[in-house]
C-alpha cells in the first residue's frame, strides 16, 4: 500500500509565522497595512491579505498618509529604516529575529573596517538588506567558483555571513575554500536552524520516496533550495504552490513524501497531503485508509503545544545562550540560559548536548515571540517535595551559593532556590556575603513561609557547620597525639602567627614556627586560604589550644650547615654586622658565624670597620664550631699567617661572653602569645 509522509521540518518557519501574525495583529486594530514587498512568497497568502486592504508597496515613499508600513521578515537596508524615521511613518519591523542578528554583526564588524562577504543570492531582499548595513559595498558570491575568485587581501580582513536560506552543503564547501586560503577571516555560520533542519529532513525523506513534493512559491529562495536538494536525490521531485498544480498522474510509487517551504502555511499543506493520499488510494482498487483517517493522521503530526504543559523534547541546538528544542510542534522551543539553572556560572553545555531527551515547562507559546520553555522549573516542581521532606525530616541538602542578595544569600539545590539570612550564611561572621558565592554548602531547610509570592524555604549553613564542625573536634581530641601531621587551611593571621583549621579544631603556628629565618610577619610565608601542612607541638584539651609546628627539622640551617661545613673549610661568606669585638658573617642563609677582630687581619687594627664593610663578600677559614650551642667562629687572619688562629680558649670564652644575644632560640616562644 502506498504511503505519504510529510518530513519532520516543513511549513511556515518562527520568522514568517511572526510577521504575518503582525500584520494580521494590525488589521484586527483596524489599522491600514502596507506591506515592503510581499510578506511572505506565498501568492494564496497575498491574496488573502489583500482581500483584508492589505496593500504591498515598493518604498516607503509610497506610503499613503496614515498607513502603517510592515517590514517584512527579510528585513531591509539601513537607509530604508531611516527614511520611514525621517519621514515620521509609522512602521512595524517584522525582520526575522535571524536577520536582524546578521544586520548586527554586519554593521559592526563594517564600522571595525571589515570587508563584508556574503553567501548567497544577490537578488534575494534578504542579501539586498544584509548588504544595506554596510553602506553596500559586501562582495556576494553563491558558488565555489565565485569564492575562488576572491582577493587574498579581501579575505585576510574579511567578515563572511550567509543568507538565512542558503544552502548547508554548499556554504560548508564555500567556507572551506576560505579556511583554507586565508586563516584570519571571520566566519559568522547565520543560516538559520529552522533552515538547516527543514532542508535535512527534506534529504533524508527524499532519499528513500519514490516520488517526492515541494510546496511553496516559485519565487522562494528556501522553496527552490528544497527542490534542488530533493531533486538531488528523488527523480521524480515536484514543486508546486498548491493542491491545485498536483501532477496526479505522475505521482507513483510505494512511498510519497512531501515537505514545505518557511513561506508555506499549515492549511495548504493539508490541501495537498489529503489531494495526494486520496490519489495513492485511487489508484488501488482498495485502500485502508478512509479520507478522515489521512486528514487524523496530518493533524497529528503536528502537536498541540499549550502554555502551561510538561512535554518532553530532543535537544537539537546548543548555544550560548539558549537551548533549541524539538517538541514535534510547527516551532522549536527555546530554553533561555537563565531558565536552564539558577547558577549563572554554568553554561548550557553543561546541562544538555544535542540528542538529549529533555523534559520542560512550556511557559509561553507564540507565533510573536516563539515558544519559551523552563527546564528549572521543572526541576523545581520536583525539588520543592525533597525540600519539603528535607524540613520534615532534618535531612542535610548539598547546594550551591549562587547569589548574595539582601540581607542574606541564595542557595540552588534541587532545582530550588533556598534563602539564608547573613547571619546562617557561614560558621563566621562575614561582612562581604558576594565571596561566598560559588561556594559548595551543606545546609538544613529551618523553615517554609508562604505568602502572596508563593512558598518559600529558609535556610541555614551555620547550623550545619556548627554540627559538623562539633564532630570533627571529638574525633581531633579523641586522636591526638604531639608529632602527629595533619592538612589544615589557614583560616587568620595575626601579629604574632597563623590560625589554621585542621578539622574541627583552629591551631596556631607560632611566627617563631612559620620558618627556620627571622620574619616580620607571618604573611611572608603563608595566607589566608592556604592548605598547609603541620604538625602537633603541643595540645591542652582543658584550654582548647592547640600550638602547631610548620618548619620542616630537614630545612633546619644548622642541620643543612653540619652536613656542609667542617673545621678547616676555607668558604666564601658575607659580611652582615661589624660590632667592637669583630665581625658576624654569613655562610648560609640563617647561619651567621663571628670573625673575632683579632682575626680580621694579620696586624692590629682599633675597630673591625677599618677593614671590613656590611655587604661585602670574603674568604674566611673555619676555625671552630660548636654545634651544642650552635656558634662558628672563622679567622681570615689564618689566611696570611699561619697558626694564627690559634687562639685560647679562655680568650673565645670571653669574647662568647662579651657578645649579646642576638635572637631567642625559634622554639622558645609560647604558643598561647
Amino acid at each position: 500500500m502506498a504511503k505519504t509522509v510529510i518530513a519532520e521540518r516543513a511549513g511556515f518557519c518562527f520568522g514568517v509565522s511572526r510577521a504575518i501574525k503582525l500584520v494580521e495583529e494590525g488589521i484586527a486594530a483596524h489599522a491600514r497595512i502596507a506591506t515592503l514587498g510581499p510578506i511572505i512568497h506565498n501568492s494564496r497568502v497575498v491574496e488573502d491579505l489583500a482581500g483584508k486592504g492589505v496593500r504591498i508597496i515598493n518604498s516607503p515613499e509610497e506610503a499613503r498618509p496614515g498607513e502603517t508600513v510592515v517590514i517584512r521578515s527579510h528585513g531591509v537596508a539601513r537607509e530604508v529604516e531611516d527614511v520611514l524615521k525621517e519621514k515620521g511613518i509609522n512602521y512595524i519591523d517584522a525582520t526575522c529575529p535571524f536577520v536582524k542578528k546578521i544586520h548586527n554583526i554586519v554593521s559592526e564588524n563594517h564600522r571595525a573596517g571589515k570587508n563584508i562577504i556574503i553567501i548567497g543570492d544577490r537578488t534575494h531582499p534578504e542579501v539586498v538588506g544584509i548588504n544595506g548595513w554596510c553602506d553596500n559595498s559586501a562582495a556576494v558570491i553563491s558558488t565555489e567558483e565565485e569564492c575562488e575568485k576572491l582577493p587574498k587581501g579581501l579575505l585576510e580582513n574579511g567578515c563572511v555571513v550567509s543568507q538565512t536560506t542558503f544552502e548547508r552543503e554548499i556554504w560548508k564547501k564555500i567556507t572551506k575554500i576560505i579556511k583554507n586560503t586565508c586563516k584570519t577571516t571571520l566566519i559568522f555560520d547565520t543560516i538559520c536552524s529552522a533552515t538547516n533542519e527543514r532542508q535535512k529532513s527534506a534529504a533524508e525523506l527524499a532519499e528513500k520516496s519514490d516520488s517526492f513534493i515541494v510546496i511553496g512559491g516559485r519565487n522562494s529562495s528556501n522553496t527552490k533550495k528544497l527542490y534542488d536538494i530533493a531533486a538531488r536525490r528523488c527523480a521524480n521531485t515536484f514543486l508546486v504552490e498548491g493542491a491545485w498544480e498536483l501532477p496526479a498522474h505522475e505521482i507513483k510509487g510505494n512511498l510519497i513524501g512531501i515537505t514545505a517551504g518557511a513561506s508555506t502555511p499549515d492549511w495548504i499543506i493539508k490541501e495537498v497531503y489529503i489531494m495526494v493520499d486520496e490519489q495513492a488510494k485511487n489508484i488501488q482498487e482498495k485502500g485502508d485508509q478512509s479520507f478522515a483517517e489521512a486528514l487524523e493522521q496530518y493533524e497529528q503530526s503536528i502537536v498541540a503545544l499549550n502554555t502551561g504543559d510538561i512535554k518532553v523534547g530532543k535537544v537539537v541546538r546548543v548555544t550560548p545562550t539558549e537551548v533549541y528544542v524539538d517538541l514535534g510542534y510547527k516551532m522549536e522551543g527555546v530554553i533561555a540560559a537563565e531558565e536552564l539553572t539558577d547558577d549563572p556560572n554554568v553554561a548550557p553545555d553543561a546541562i544538555c548536548k544535542v540528542g538529549d531527551e529533555i523534559e520542560v515547562f512550556v511557559i509561553r507559546v507564540s507565533d510573536i515571540d516563539g515558544v519559551k520553555l523552563s527546564k528549572k522549573k521543572i526541576d523545581a516542581i520536583k525539588g520543592w517535595k525533597t525540600i519539603e521532606a528535607a524540613h520534615e525530616s532534618g535531612e542535610v541538602l548539598e547546594g550551591k551559593i549562587v547569589e548574595a542578595v539582601n540581607r542574606g544569600v541564595i542557595v540552588s539545590t534541587n532545582g530550588c532556590r533556598v534563602f539564608v539570612p547573613a547571619s546562617m550564611a557561614s560558621e563566621r561572621f562575614t561582612s562581604d556575603l558576594t565571596t561566598l558565592v560559588g561556594n559548595e554548602v551543606r545546609l538544613k531547610i529551618v523553615n517554609i513561609r508562604e505568602d502572596r509570592r508563593g512558598k518559600r524555604a529558609i535556610g541555614s549553613i551555620k547550623e550545619v557547620a556548627v554540627e559538623e564542625r562539633k564532630a570533627k573536634a571529638e574525633e581531633f581530641w579523641a586522636n591526638v597525639e604531639e608529632g602527629k601531621h595533619y592538612t589544615g587551611t589557614v583560616k587568620t593571621l595575626t601579629k604574632f602567627g597563623a590560625f589554621v583549621d585542621i578539622g574541627g579544631v583552629d591551631g596556631l603556628i607560632h611566627i617563631t614556627q612559620l620558618s627556620w629565618q627571622r620574619i616580620k610577619d607571618p604573611s611572608e610565608v603563608v595566607n589566608v586560604g592556604d592548605v598547609v601542612d603541620v604538625y602537633i607541638i603541643k595540645a591542652n584539651k582543658e584550654t582548647n589550644k592547640v600550638s602547631l609546628g610548620f618548619r620542616k627539622v630537614e630545612d633546619d640551617p644548622w642541620v643543612i650547615a653540619k652536613a656542609k661545613f667542617q673545621v678547616g673549610d676555607v668558604i666564601p661568606v658575607k659580611v652582615v654586622r661589624l660590632v667592637q669585638f669583630g665581625a658576624f658573617v654569613e655562610l648560609i642563609p640563617g647561619i651567621d658565624g663571628l670573625i673575632h677582630i683579632s682575626q680580621i687581619a694579620d696586624k692590629r687594627i682599633n675597630k673591625p670597620s677599618d677593614e671590613l664593610t656590611v655587604g661585602e663578600t670574603i674568604s674566611a677559614k673555619i676555625t671552630d664550631i660548636d654545634w651544642e650551642k650552635k656558634k662558628i667562629g672563622l679567622s681570615i687572619r689564618a689566611l696570611l699567617t699561619p697558626n694564627a688562629a690559634e687562639i685560647p680558649s679562655l680568650a673565645q670564652e670571653a669574647v662568647a661572653e662579651e657578645a649579646p644575644v642576638e635572637e631567642a632560640a625559634a622554639g622558645e616562644a609560647p604558643a598561647e602569645e
